[in-house]
């Protein structure tokens, strides 16, 4: 049966999918605005004046965006005034949010049981590699089914 925390990572999952194919996506130097609007062949008043500022605003708004310091209301007011939705999100590095955990699980394991194995080889205690591998896939199931707050440590 899965617990709460599974449904929550499988729900979180199942929306972040859509946003997959984003992270193929090559953001135009210059920026989505100056790159919409000259494609469109709208001027910079044109959409000054379907934003209410002048030329000069637009051009703030897309040096902003092309530097990045631009806010989400900003662009989202840029995409209403070009006929446009803003679609903000973000992409697991690692395809998903499953995957992210379970990575983070395993570095966290991988440095608790060799710090332990450290400890016990100056006492001469040491375990083989086959071991201290079973022990590290043991305790990163452990630690990704407990979602340990210190994996993000």
């Amino acid at each position: 049966m899965r617990n709460q925390k599974q449904l929550l990572i499988e729900h979180l999952n199942n929306k972040l999918k859509p946003f997959s194919e984003a992270k193929t996506v090559i953001v135009p130097d210059s920026g989505w605005i100056k790159t919409i609007r000259t494609t469109l062949n709208m001027t910079l008043e044109q959409l000054g004046g379907k934003l209410n500022i002048t030329r000069q605003g637009v051009r703030y708004i897309e040096e902003s965006e092309s530097s990045g310091s631009i806010s989400l209301n900003s662009l989202r007011d840029v995409g209403i005034a070009m006929d446009m939705k803003l679609v903000y999100g973000f992409v697991p590095i690692d395809g998903s949010i499953d995957s992210l955990i379970t990575r983070k699980s395993r570095i966290l394991a991988k440095k608790i049981i060799l710090r332990t194995n450290h400890n016990m080889l100056l006492e001469d205690q040491q375990i083989g590699e086959e071991k201290l591998k079973l022990a590290i896939d043991e305790l990163a199931r452990e630690i990704k089914a407990e979602l340990r707050k210190t994996i993000w440590d």
